[in-house]
């Protein structure tokens, strides 16, 4: 399954790696992408391992406010 975020808080590039590496870090997650300039994380990950909130919850551990989109 694929769920997009989004994050208004992205105020730098480095960002991007701290919020990708939380998420790949998640079992079950396939895939995070943090795209910068609109704040858009793409994540495929298998819902059987993890759900949306819990994406959620690794992005605001890091740092970053976030909620699922669906631009």
């Amino acid at each position: 399954m694929k769920t997009i975020l989004r994050s208004d808080e992205l105020s730098c590039p480095s960002c991007i790696g701290k919020i990708e590496k939380a998420l790949k870090a998640l079992p079950g997650v396939i895939e995070a992408k943090v795209h910068f300039n609109s704040g858009r994380i793409d994540v495929e990950h298998d819902t059987t391992q993890v759900n949306a909130e819990r994406l959620q919850e690794a992005v605001r551990n890091v740092g970053y406010g976030t909620r699922i989109s669906a631009f």
